[in-house]
């Protein structure tokens, strides 16, 4: 009977010590859940608080009575909105062609600068220059001067001493044209000015554009810009006196295209072109004057034609130009390539010089050249 009881005594204390250790187990383990819920707790609220600090910074603070999680989720959509914003304007200003950024200009130069010449005939005073003096030259009466063969008293009263008669033949002659740009180069130097720019009759000028070119020069340095009309260099017979020669070839600016000159590089010029002397240097080489230029300044003095497309002859076709770019270039020829009384639109080429020309007038020159080539084809133009 003890031996039972003993037995039961020994189970029940068995039962109960395994029962304690159970339930310290349980105890233990709910401990460590407690502990580890905590820590995420804080952990996540850290999280959460520094996400709404940042928020903050993005977007301004709802109303405290809106659900949190409403403002939560505002938060997060602005914060991606404006990230994918950032992303997308890095990437604009990394895809940003180089050519967009303008270079400053080297000088600082003004219309006051540049002494531009027109050279032309007395039989062309109405049929070129009075275009010419109704548009691009009323705005620039200051800058240019008109060379011509005869007296005109309407040219006069119109721009004063800035039309000079030459005193040189009416002919289309290489001695003639030579020595009206002896008279052109005479008066550029006495002028003062910083730039030399030749053009023709037929020329229609951009001189904000041209300032804006010449201004990326030093008027100071040797600077000879232009376009030329040939694909290879002029060939040309130097007579130096004593019956010799000698054969010389150089490359040079087409007159009919427009020049420019910097004074540095005039006044290196000048043995060769002022006075008589450039007349003289023409009949060396026996060529016209815009050869004449290119050969002092070539074949002479060493320095280089520096080319630049902004200028276009009546040798050119016009239409290889594009619309956005047309409004860029410094100076388009043959502007009235035909009659007036002939229908524009039966020139192409002239249709794209005017078309030029409406780009950039004032309205008052709109409203003249749409007299000048009739209403049909001045709303045609303006579809373009």
């Amino acid at each position: 009977m003890l031996k039972g009881v003993g037995k039961k005594c020994c189970l029940s204390v068995l039962g109960t010590t395994f029962t304690c250790l159970l339930v310290l187990l349980v105890a233990d383990q709910q401990l460590w859940r407690e502990k580890g819920t905590e820590s995420n707790l804080g952990t996540r609220r850290e999280m959460g608080m520094r996400s709404l600090q940042s928020l903050e910074t993005l977007e301004p603070m709802e109303s405290p009575s809106e659900p949190r999680k409403s403002e939560q989720g505002k938060g997060f959509s602005a914060y991606f909105t404006r990230l994918t914003r950032v992303r997308r304007d890095v990437g604009k200003d990394e895809s940003k062609p180089a050519t967009e950024t303008e270079k400053p200009p080297i000088e600082e130069i003004t219309a006051n600068d540049v002494f531009i010449a027109v050279k032309t005939t007395k039989k062309f005073h109405q049929s070129r220059l009075e275009l010419l003096l109704d548009t691009w030259i009323s705005r620039n009466l200051q800058q240019t001067y008109i060379f011509t063969d005869g007296e005109d008293e309407v040219l006069k009263r119109r721009i004063g001493s800035h039309a000079i008669n030459t005193n040189c033949s009416a002919a289309h002659s290489r001695q003639a044209l030579s020595c009206k740009m002896a008279v052109e180069y005479d008066k550029f130097i006495e002028s003062g000015k910083k730039w030399f720019c030749h053009v023709d009759d037929d020329n229609y000028v951009n001189v904000r554009t041209l300032v804006k070119l010449l201004s990326n020069y030093p008027h100071t340095q040797d600077v000879y810009i232009g376009k030329p009309s040939l694909d290879r260099p002029i060939e040309a017979t130097e007579r130096l006196g004593d019956n010799k020669m000698r054969p010389v070839h150089f490359w040079f600016a087409t007159g009919g295209a427009g020049f420019c000159i910097s004074r540095g590089l005039a006044l290196k010029m000048s043995p060769w072109a002022s006075g008589g002397h450039f007349m003289n240097t023409a009949e060396k080489i026996r060529l016209p004057d815009d050869c004449t230029i290119g050969y002092i300044i070539e074949s002479v003095l060493g320095v280089k034609l520096t080319r630049s497309n902004l200028f276009h002859s009546h040798l050119e076709n016009l239409q290889q130009v594009s619309k956005s770019e047309i409004q860029n270039q410094v100076q388009v020829s043959a502007l009235l390539a035909v009659p007036r009384h002939t229908l524009v639109s039966s020139s192409s080429h002239l249709l794209t010089v005017t078309t030029f020309s409406l780009v950039n007038l004032v309205p008052d020159e709109l409203r003249y050249l749409k007299g000048l080539t009739g209403p049909a084809w001045y709303s045609a133009v303006l579809q373009l």
